[in-house]
Order: structure tokens, then C-alpha cells, then sequence
């Protein structure tokens, strides 16, 4: 059994407890507008196009079918309609400008990568953090490292947005030693529109992983002008009250532009250039909305 990766993240601090590494699996089944990571929406693989690292040589011009591949002085515009050889690209390019995302990897080579931190990970706390896209999307490979992982007595946790069916996945919320659970609204419409599906099953899930006793950290992405409506945003604090003590930490995490330049390299529009981020001053009065509704939370995870 094979899954599909988008990499590997060592000496992650922001995934959970401790020193953890991080694996990002492809494929999800929301599509956020802010999302950092549009690389691994869609299955499958994915060529990126790096400009910065582009020297202008025009080999890949030369190697792609006409007009597919011009180049310019800001570098190549790409065609990927048209270019039917991209991956080619990442082998033709002398200097790395064109990168594959999307690996496949055995469950037993996975265990023996992630093996290779276990030092990092008793000794800090930490552990392996399986995150995507949405990892529970390969779930019975997942199923297969996590039972092998569990032999090995690594921590494990499990970051999702909760969009799948519960008795499906429920063998890899018993294995899972913490839940990061992702909230992005609480009214079913603004979610829809924030991620092109409702959240009824969503807030559904995160009930029956609370009635569990699993712990949970919850993380609430806020966007501005997107899904930071007041109300929307007392909800949601509202409805992590309501989850009980399994609910060991909330998570506000301000939007930040760090993945536009994925977009520009994936050749994919960015919905919300225009938007910018939150100043300090505005982080520090959601932290006080939470403060009112006796909530206490940590920003950025």
C-alpha cells in the first residue's frame, strides 16, 4: 500500500506538543479560499514553477510542445493546458526552477523516516503530526503508519477540518494520542461560501470526538472581511465552550499570506490578494473577544 505525499516537515514546533515532524498528505475535501497549502487540494501530483530560481535559459522552451512554455522578462508563462510534458521539467531545468510536489511512499518506508526523529520526539514532548489537504482522505493507508507508529510509542496527531464520515474514520481518532481539530466558521452558509461546503457534519464531529475524552486542540483560522464576522466568531468560541474539557487548547490563527507564492508557482489565482493581515492591535482584541465569552486562547498555534 502506497500513499501520496506533499513532503515531510522536520523540527515542526507549530503542529502540537514538542519538536514533531510533520507529514503533509494530498488531497482534501474543502477548498479555502486563504488555503497556505493549494498544492495539496486536488489528488494528485502537481508541477510548480519557481521564478525566482529561473534564469531566463530557455531550455524548457525548447523542450515543450510550441507555445506552451514563452518566456518573458518576469520568466516563463506557462500553459498547462497546453504543455503536456511539465513534469518533464523538473529533470530538463539546469537550475531546479520546475518542482515536484506529490511523492509516493510505502508505509513501511514512512515508519522508518519518521523513526529517524524519535530522540527529538521523548525527549521534547513531541511527536509525528499527520496534516494534508486533509489526511484522512487516504485513510487506510494512514490507518497502516499509524498502527505501526503506535507500536513504536511515537505521540501521534491528527490535524483535520472533521469533513468525513465519523464511523469511518473513528479507527484513526482511537489511535490518534491528540486531535487538532480546525474550525473555519459557524454558520453553515458563511462556511460554505469560506469553503465550498457546509459544516453541519463538521461541528457534528467535533461533538462525537469531545464525547470520546480525546484531547483536542481546536483552531479557529480567521480571515479579514472573510469568516471574521463578530457573531460568526462569538459562535465559534461559544461552541469550543460547549466541547468540555476535552477541549485542552484553542488556537487563533490570524491569516497570513505566506502561500500566495504557491498559487504563482501552481499558476492558480489567488482570491484574496487584496486582503491584508491583522495588526497586532486587532489580534489582541479577539484575544479580548475570547477573554468576555471565558475563553483562553494562544495565537498561532
Amino acid at each position: 500500500m502506497k500513499g501520496l505525499i506533499s513532503q515531510i516537515q522536520h523540527y515542526s514546533t507549530k503542529d502540537g506538543p514538542g519538536i514533531r515532524t510533520t507529514v503533509f498528505f494530498m488531497g482534501c475535501n474543502l477548498h479555502c479560499k486563504w488555503c497556505a497549502n493549494p498544492e495539496t487540494i486536488l489528488p494528485g501530483k502537481k508541477i510548480m514553477y519557481h521564478k525566482q530560481k529561473c534564469m531566463g535559459c530557455g531550455t524548457c522552451v525548447q523542450a515543450a510542445p510550441p507555445f506552451s512554455i514563452r518566456l518573458t522578462e518576469e520568466g516563463c508563462v506557462i500553459d498547462r493546458k497546453l504543455c503536456t510534458n511539465l513534469n518533464d521539467m523538473v529533470e530538463i531545468c539546469p537550475y531546479d526552477a520546475y518542482e515536484e510536489r506529490g511523492q509516493e511512499i510505502g508505509v513501511e518506508e514512512l515508519r522508518r523516516k519518521l523513526n529517524r526523529d524519535i530522540i527529538f520526539y521523548r525527549s521534547s514532548g513531541g511527536g509525528v503530526t499527520f496534516s494534508g489537504g486533509e489526511a484522512c482522505q487516504q485513510r487506510d493507508f494512514l490507518l497502516e503508519v499509524m498502527r505501526l507508529l503506535k507500536e513504536d510509542g511515537i505521540h501521534m496527531a491528527l490535524d483535520t477540518a472533521g469533513n468525513w464520515e465519523y464511523e469511518r474514520v473513528l479507527p484513526l481518532l482511537e489511535l490518534a494520542d491528540l486531535i487538532l481539530y480546525d474550525i473555519k466558521a459557524f454558520d453553515s452558509g458563511l462556511h460554505w461560501a469560506c469553503t465550498g461546503v457546509g459544516n453541519e457534519r463538521i461541528l457534528e464531529n467535533a461533538r462525537k470526538i469531545a464525547g470520546m475524552k480525546k484531547n483536542m486542540h481546536i483552531r479557529l483560522v480567521l480571515v479579514p472581511g472573510v469568516n471574521d464576522q463578530r457573531e460568526d466568531v462569538l459562535e465559534r468560541f461559544r461552541f469550543v465552550r460547549s466541547l468540555g474539557d476535552a477541549v485542552r487548547q484553542t488556537d487563533l490563527l490570524p491569516y497570513h499570506r505566506l502561500g500566495v507564492g504557491k498559487y504563482q508557482a501552481l499558476g492558480i489565482p489567488y482570491e484574496l490578494l487584496e486582503i491584508q493581515e491583522y495588526s497586532e492591535d486587532q489580534v489582541e482584541k479577539l484575544k479580548e473577544l475570547a477573554k468576555k465569552e471565558r475563553l483562553a486562547v494562544t495565537v498561532g498555534g
